[in-house]
């Protein structure tokens, strides 16, 4: 989350009126993140949060985005739900930009990442997995191998100004990837960006999982190959294999991984790794005027790919 698109009371207040939640209250600019922006947004009825689409989102992606997180609702699942305007449309235009309100979710991100959050995330990652099979929307993973040879060629030898010999490790690793990567895996809706402040929590139990906008078709094993990376290194970037150990078997307890999986795993952690490498150093290099955001440390991806490319087996991951 973060913002772009500056939004006042009075700008919003016309676009309000074409629901059915109040009169605002109280609009709140949430700074987190690095896709979109977004809001706090109180009324006299309830809290929700505005989103405007900016920056990666595709608008004519937004129908799969909005459409899933009202399936994962209806399923109980704890997520946000996109609220209706009294026409029943669901996508709202601020400043020309797509925008929506969803429901507010209580919680806050665990600061600290005890294991207990850890065996919560992998029993509702494959609670996800299993209740968004039956859902009938399709859309490829558009942060894929490919993207990431593309956002290379964006990045190029730029990637020395960061850390010498960074590019031609980059390019290495991606020839790697390209030529290693699997083919036969069970696939799925995936969040593809299932980072500890997507993630909310009251006390150790999960409350809700937020910003489903790089969803996606792909590896079920590819959202935890992401949670390795995200959840499971210390903030020294020592990997943690208790928690992964956690996580893993967590996630088994509720959907079986498959041996062609977990054989696989290293490879996708890998490939998960470059991806944010790649997204990070792209924001390192192109930030955006006036965004109450700050690009994050490229840095850290590196050394966990590192690390990932020193294993050998699923086994070093604590199974």
């Amino acid at each position: 989350m973060a913002v772009y698109t500056k939004v006042s009371k009075a700008d919003l207040s016309p676009i309000i009126e074409e629901y059915n939640i109040g009169q605002i209250k109280e609009l709140k600019e949430i700074e987190q993140g690095i896709e979109n922006s977004n809001f706090f947004l109180t009324t006299d009825k309830n809290r929700y949060v505005l989103t405007i689409y900016e920056k990666r989102v595709r608008e004519e992606d937004l129908p799969f985005y909005l459409n899933l997180m009202q399936h994962l609702s209806q399923k109980k699942f704890p997520c946000p739900t996109p609220i209706k305007t009294k026409s029943g449309a669901v996508l709202s235009k601020i400043h020309n930009r797509p925008a929506a309100i969803v429901s507010f979710l209580s919680g806050k991100e665990a600061k600290s990442i005890k294991n207990e959050h850890i065996e919560q995330l992998g029993q509702y990652i494959a609670q996800m997995h299993l209740a968004t099979s039956d859902f009938d929307m399709h859309r490829m993973n558009n942060m894929s191998l490919v993207s990431w040879l593309d956002l290379f060629g964006q990045i190029g030898k730029s990637a020395d100004k960061i850390k010498n010999g960074l590019s031609n490790e980059i390019e290495n690793e991606l020839r790697d990837l390209e030529k290693n990567w699997p083919k036969n895996l069970p696939t799925g809706i995936v969040h593809a960006d299932l980072f500890p402040d997507n993630v909310f929590f009251q006390g150790t139990k999960l409350a809700g999982i937020i910003d489903y906008y790089f969803a996606c078709n792909d590896f079920l094993m590819y959202d935890l190959a992401i949670c390795l990376n995200a959840w499971c290194f210390e903030n020294n970037n020592d990997f943690n294999v208790t928690k992964a150990r956690i996580l893993l078997r967590a996630y088994n307890k509720v959907r079986e991984i498959s041996d062609d999986e977990l054989d696989a795993l290293p490879i996708l952690a890998r490939g998960a790794a470059v991806r944010f490498l790649l997204t990070r150093l792209y924001d390192w290099f192109n930030p955006v005027d006036g965004a109450l955001v700050k690009p994050k440390d490229p840095i850290e991806y590196l050394q966990k790919l590192r690390f990932h490319k020193g294993i050998k087996s699923h086994k070093e991951y604590g199974l």
